[in-house]
């Protein structure tokens, strides 16, 4: 039995496989996600879904799902399942299935009378093209092989409806059929290995109905489009494979390219190659730029996010190059000191306060990585300089730093923090003024700086810059610390301190260069523990707080009040685990390491193989939102990698 695998009864309870989703995606930034179950219950579900850079930057549904019907003695059995609205299922084939695995795969095993069929499900590496399996285990009378694509030709986050303007028409190509429902779409082309007979018989299929848009109070229903089906027989012991795609193919290449593509994988058969597969799932290679997918299956590629990520998702697996082609994709989009929140994505707001200062940490891991401190300045110091004097001397948005060396920022209804939840067009956490994680990034930052470019003997920079760290750690423990509570404030603005307890002081404690002595970190980390902590992550805000909302659940005002005000964030557990070890070393790793070891079990709820965007604060944590997120995967990796070097050399 596989390492993750689910057996008849699990999979015939649709309240079990339901909220199990599968995801697979490719470096051309293509992907395929539905439930386990084979029934999509978002809009975002669907076996290929791809760019169109011909309409927008965003990913579109191109097929949505494909029906398999089992033919035996006149007899239909269809393996599909869908469900519309009411709440009414048909087909309902999920009855049919006997084991779900992963291993390098998903693979499915039905049985259907005499009839033992699987399917594995596999998408190319750099191609948008979904490669689907099939193999007769056991037969006992002729049997044929029904299959019916659904097409939806739409952007993931829309819905279609039936019209007149679709085109309706296929065009034949070598083993399947070629069509596209609207202009300025790529073709879908559907082919298989051996050659089907193709029916025609175009029809729309009306009110399919997304159940987590329902929960979310979202519009939920839409008209899917089959052009027709294929058909054809099937051996016992003979496999077939279905491929949907952006491109043509010479269909007696697919048995190769399947299998090629199968030994590149790494097999999901423990803990950290499940954490290394989703991090690489996360990597987008794209017109000539390598971007990192914030979550699936509906986030883009955000500055702020990969950042934060790029370190545990490639550094921690040793791949320094990908690092490197990520910032070096970044940093053409750099504009007065300041990166656009949406990467890729002209008409975004370069809003974001701290992602320039993430910036800096990325790099700083990247040097300790490869240990070129001076090479690291040369190469990047015109990017490190512009932010530092963009941050120095005023940029957008209000961010400039004060007379006692700390960074300002803020415009009313304007988020410029990663707690960016928006609500009638006015931030649930504003955070106007001097935000304390931004304050312990710029100090970092500026030290950074100094020692790298000391490194390279840029003696005009050190000379401008070498006083400035000791006014900015005066100024933050003046102007955050809480000598009453014992902790740092969340943020300042002017005589105004914010003393709520919020997990964005962590960063005080973790990173390289801190303006706290080891007293007050160790307060800090202390109360971290105290008020926030949990299995999953840390919550956004203490239960202690009157603020606080426990579940992350409802529509979109419900879930954008709880979003930062109590939900808890895994990504976090990677700043947490640092600075927990900087203060209690080798007597804290038994600690962390369980930490750590805990999120095992996550890899078999939500998102098969990976760690979910956040977590509910009140026990038992259930996963909610983004079914992969990079930060979560990329924190843990990292936290994974700092308990190991932590083991070797007692140090961090």
């Amino acid at each position: 039995m596989s390492y993750i695998s689910f057996d008849k009864n699990q999979m015939i309870n649709l309240e079990f496989s339901l909220l199990h989703e599968q995801l697979r995606t490719n470096r051309a930034g293509a992907y395929a996600c539905t439930t386990i179950a084979g029934c999509n219950t978002r809009k975002y579900h669907g076996l290929l879904v791809c760019p169109q850079p011909g309409i927008d930057d965003d990913n579109h549904v191109l097929l949505s799902g494909l029906d398999e019907t089992i033919i035996q003695n006149d007899e239909e059995f269809n393996l599909g399942i869908r469900r519309y609205k009411g709440g009414t299922y048909n087909p309902r084939g999920h009855k049919y299935i006997r084991m779900y695995e992963i291993d390098a795969v998903p693979r499915y095993t039905y049985r259907v009378g005499g009839v033992i069929l699987t399917k594995e499900i596999l998408f190319a590496s750099r191609q948008d093209r979904i490669m689907i399996r099939y193999k007769l285990i056991e037969a006992h009378s002729p049997t044929r092989i029904r299959f019916k694509p659904f097409t939806a030709f739409r952007n993931v986050h829309f819905l279609t409806m039936a019209n007149f303007d679709a085109d309706t028409s296929a065009q034949n190509v070598k083993n399947g059929i070629k069509m596209r429902l609207y202009k300025g779409y790529t073709p879908l082309f559907m082919q298989f290995s051996k050659e089907p007979e193709y029916v025609h018989a175009p029809d729309w299929y009306y009110q399919v109905e997304y159940q987590k848009e329902i929960d979310r109070g979202y519009e939920a229903h839409e008209d899917l489009f089959v052009p027709g089906y294929f058909e054809m027989s099937i051996k016992k012991g003979e496999s077939i494979i279905f491929t949907a795609s952006t491109e043509d193919i010479i269909p007696a290449g697919l048995g190769k390219m399947f299998q090629s593509e199968m030994k590149n994988r790494i097999p999901r058969d423990n803990f950290e190659n499940c954490l290394r597969n989703s991090a690489d799932q996360l990597i987008v290679e794209r017109d000539g730029k390598t971007q990192v997918v914030a979550g699936y299956p509906y986030f883009g590629r955000f500055s702020r996010d990969t950042l934060i990520a790029l370190p545990g998702l490639t550094l921690s697996q040793g791949k320094v190059e990908t690092c490197k082609s990520v910032i070096n994709s970044m940093i053409n989009e750099l504009k007065d000191g300041l990166f656009p929140n949406i990467l890729g994505n002209s008409r975004s707001e370069y809003n974001s306060i701290d992602a320039p200062l993430w910036f800096f940490w990325t790099l700083q891991q990247m040097t300790s990585y490869t240990r070129q401190k001076a090479k690291s300045w040369n190469d990047y110091s015109p990017a490190l300089i512009s932010i530092l004097e963009s941050y120095k001397n005023g940029t957008h948005y209000g961010i400039h730093m004060l007379d006692n060396g700390l960074i300002s920022g803020g415009r009313e209804n304007k988020a410029l923090t990663w707690m960016d939840a928006i609500i009638d067009n006015k931030p649930v956490t504003p955070r106007m003024g001097c935000p304390v994680e931004v304050n312990a990034l710029w100090y970092n930052a500026v030290c950074f700086a100094l020692e790298i470019a000391s490194d390279a003997g840029d003696h005009d920079f050190v000379n401008q810059w070498e006083s400035l760290p000791e006014k900015i750690a005066i100024a933050f423990n003046e102007n955050f610390w809480l000598n009453d509570r014992m902790y740092l404030a969340d943020y300042v603005n002017n005589d105004y301190k914010d003393v709520t307890m919020r997990p964005n002081q962590v960063f005080a404690t973790s990173l390289e260069y801190s303006p706290l002595s080891e007293e007050r970190r160790k307060a800090v980390i202390s109360a971290i523990k105290r008020e926030l902590l949990t299995d999953r992550g840390l919550r956004t805000l203490s239960p202690q707080s009157p603020d606080y909302i426990g579940v992350y659940f409802g529509d979109a005002y419900q879930r954008d009040m709880a979003y930062h005000q109590g939900s808890v964030f895994p990504w976090l557990l990677g700043h947490f685990t640092e600075g927990y070890l900087k203060i209690h070393g080798r007597s804290g790793l038994a600690f962390v390491r369980k930490l750590f070891l805990g999120f095992e079990q996550e890899i078999m709820e939500h998102g098969l193989g990976s760690i979910s965007e956040i977590y509910d604060g009140d026990p038992p944590h259930r996963p909610a939102g983004a079914i992969s997120q990079a930060w979560s995967i990329g924190e843990l990796l990292r936290m994974g990698k700092m308990i190991e070097q932590f083991e070797n050399n007692n140090r961090i």
